[in-house]
């Protein structure tokens, strides 16, 4: 099975025969360690160091279908390298952009992806209520923000009660990791301001890389979304799958590990500009992050374990499904 390889150092990726090979610089910009990858284990490369490669070396993972994700020194997502969209079909293509130009479709779908975010953010919430935490005020009112969704008329109302739901969700992020240490205040980007913020910055990237890479290897095409307006090189329907998985694929993350004390305030460099993630807190996130993608759950309809990275996937399959006036869209909501 491919894997998704993180490179955390600067480096410098080549080719050699079938293989990649990946040789870490040192502090002094001398080589240090050398890794080998076959390329037919390779799923994607996570870049967060600069990385010297040249175009033959992207001629080789563009054939192999291997993608490149790249981010910033502020764990900003910049940008990937796509191998050629081998799985776009015409029939699709058509059908994705007919229901985005037209209003009354668009509406619908921007409507159920707000629902199903707003689903799976309650379904945090709810959990630990039943464990003493008191958020059942944010619970009500994100319960009224929900149901105002059908009377939405225009895609920028449902993206403002999109805004005003996770707002107030995130009002109840300090009790709900209880922590000393990790204050979160209001939510704070580019770059982040402290601690949770950080984490929830770096686990959305991540989130919205991994839709992304799903979307791939469907016929879905990346850059024409329906709640999230599409842009100038940006893939905006990753941006709107992620709405939905982010509580279940981030925020359970970020709970696991500030609770169980597996990242610190130890883990976080502080400077007068914002707060960032040390390496030592980017690898531990990494790992707790892949580990919820490879976890197993019983599938209600398919009755057989699925991982959650292929929940992400049978979106996408759901939403063609859709498009294509095959089966009504009805967005993932988590029943465990």
């Amino acid at each position: 099975m491919k894997k998704t390889y993180y490179l955390f150092n600067p480096g410098r990726l080549s080719r050699q025969d079938n293989t990649l090979k990946y040789t870490a610089y040192d502090e002094e910009g001398g080589e240090g360690q050398t890794r080998f990858l076959p390329v037919a284990d390779v799923a994607d490369l996570y870049v967060f160091g600069s990385l010297d490669a040249n175009s033959a070396l992207y001629n080789f993972l563009g054939k192999n279908g291997v993608s490149v994700h790249f981010f910033d020194y502020y764990e900003h997502y910049t940008g990937s390298f796509m191998a050629k969209e081998y799985l776009l079909a015409g029939k699709v293509q058509v059908a994705q952009t007919s229901h985005y130009t037209s209003r009354k479709k668009r509406l619908v779908l921007a409507r159920r992806l707000v629902e199903g975010a707003a689903f799976n953010l309650l379904k945090n919430l709810r959990y630990y209520q039943g464990r003493g935490r008191d958020v059942g005020t944010q619970i009500a009112q994100m319960e009224l923000y929900v149901s105002a969704l059908p009377h939405a008329t225009t895609v920028p109302e449902i993206m403002g009660y999109e805004g005003n739901i996770r707002q107030t969700y995130y009002t109840c992020f300090e009790q709900l990791v209880n922590v000393p240490g990790f204050a979160f205040g209001t939510r704070s980007t580019q770059p982040p301001q402290n601690e949770l913020n950080a984490l929830l910055s770096f686990g959305n990237m991540l989130c919205y890389a991994a839709c992304l890479s799903q979307i791939y290897h469907t016929q879905l095409n990346p850059t024409i979304s329906f709640l999230h307006e599409p842009g100038h090189r940006r893939f905006s329907l990753a941006l709107d799958l992620a709405e939905i998985f982010k509580p279940l694929l981030v925020d359970r993350t970020i709970f696991r590990l500030v609770n169980k004390k597996e990242i610190q305030p130890k883990d976080f460099e502080v400077a007068v500009g914002g707060c960032l993630l040390k390496e030592s807190g980017r690898k531990t996130f990494v790992r707790v992050f892949e580990e919820r993608l490879k976890e197993t759950i019983l599938h209600r309809g398919l009755g057989r374990p699925v991982s959650y990275q292929h929940l992400v996937k049978l979106e996408c399959y759901k939403l063609t499904k859709h498009l294509l006036n095959v089966e009504e869209y009805k967005p993932f909501k988590a029943w465990w």
